[in-house]
């Protein structure tokens, strides 16, 4: 199945898989101005491509916002614009989706740009907005509905375990919802069922993790070596990434790549339910454990495969597990995920993690 990118999304791909794109070559490609990043405003005006965008925005926010001033309305939308940054809460770009009529498809892409998820069905509050934006009502009328209803209460929790994919479960519920009255008896019908976390995202955390937990086969033998998460992170994922917290003196593409790089802490709230699986970490457990989750023998692995044919098929079944998590899908132009598709390029004889860990090297030689 081809691969449908836009041009300058197809230009990065490319160079992904091109024979002479050694780590010292794919690094100075990431660094020296060749790499086009894509931004907040680029996806901002393709959902929104007309003028009146920044006075359609200012006017919305002044008025989802009356205890703001306006100034600093202008000087926020501003900056979004000239793209200086960015969202950092789902509720702002639901308040952007709403300003703009977008869709909620278009609602998923500024979402899983600026925060690593879409929509999410267990969330009560994504369930909500988002059939109000589906039905042409307002931000306003969304809110006053959704507090007007009852919160889960084990919110920030897994349920049991189930075999069935709460989240589409969920997401079917509400989508023959055709008034107020409907989607508030389908709500306190499924309150039991509603979460701020993941679960299919902790899902595949929780097989991942357990393959590194326990990296010696003898362990289905009775002979258990388990490696803390302490030394989970020592081994298998600090891939020589600079420790220091300082980012004064990285260029835009370093820091993108470093932020919110997992550490043990974060690995054992994660561990224990109290955070979501980010995006990038998800990402760099496929990448360590290359997938092998129970399976002793992989196609893949065969030295008939060239690069180009282990990227796109990686490329498939990654982005497949993505959408399963509701995460968005890869994208070449996302320095992160570059870096991503470039380690599943490897060939037989190199791990997916030590080719990423010597492109870490390269990126960040200058700042070791």
């Amino acid at each position: 199945m081809p691969i449908d990118l836009t041009m300058r999304s197809a230009v990065a791909f490319d160079a992904i898989a091109a024979e002479n794109m050694t780590p010292s070559l794919a690094a100075e490609y990431l660094k020296n101005g060749q790499f086009v990043l894509r931004n907040f405003s680029e996806i901002l005006r393709e959902v929104y491509p007309y003028p009146d965008l920044q006075q359609r925005l200012t006017n919305a926010f002044c008025t989802y916002e009356p205890e703001a001033k306006p100034a600093s309305v202008v000087r926020k939308i501003s900056n979004w614009l000239a793209g200086k940054n960015q969202p950092t809460k789902r509720d702002e770009l639901i308040r952007i989706a709403f300003a703009l009529d977008l869709t909620e498809a278009q609602l998923n892409l500024l979402l899983g740009h600026c925060t690593g998820y879409c929509l999410h069905y267990r969330e009560p509050r994504d369930v909500v907005f988002a059939w109000f934006l589906q039905n042409d009502r307002s931000y306003q009328e969304a809110l006053a509905f959704y507090t007007s209803l009852p919160q889960p209460e084990r919110f920030n929790s897994y349920p049991p375990k189930t075999t069935s994919h709460l989240t589409r479960a969920l997401q079917q519920a509400f989508s023959g919802v055709g008034s107020t009255e409907q989607l508030r008896q389908i709500y306190m019908d499924n309150l039991d069922k509603f979460g701020q976390l993941h679960v299919r995202a902790y899902q595949y955390f929780d097989k991942y993790l357990s393959q590194l937990m326990r990296p010696n086969a003898q362990w289905r033998d009775g002979v258990e070596d388990c490696y803390s998460l302490e030394k989970i992170m020592e081994v298998y994922m600090s891939m020589h990434m600079p420790s220091s917290r300082s980012r004064g003196q990285y260029t835009l593409v370093q820091k993108l790549i470093k932020q919110n790089w997992p550490n043990a802490t974060a690995l054992k709230n994660i561990h224990g339910h109290r955070e979501d699986v980010p995006r990038k970490l998800l990402l760099l457990l496929y990448i360590i454990t290359e997938n092998a989750i129970g399976e002793d023998y992989n196609e893949l692995d065969e030295s008939y495969f060239t690069p180009q044919d282990r990227l796109e098929e990686h490329w498939w079944i990654l982005n497949g597990i993505l959408v399963d998590c509701g995460m968005p899908t890869l994208d070449p132009r996302n320095p992160f995920d570059w870096l991503i598709l470039y380690a599943i390029a490897a060939d037989e004889d190199e791990s997916m993690s030590d080719r990423m860990a010597e492109m870490i090297d390269k990126i960040f030689a200058d700042v070791n």
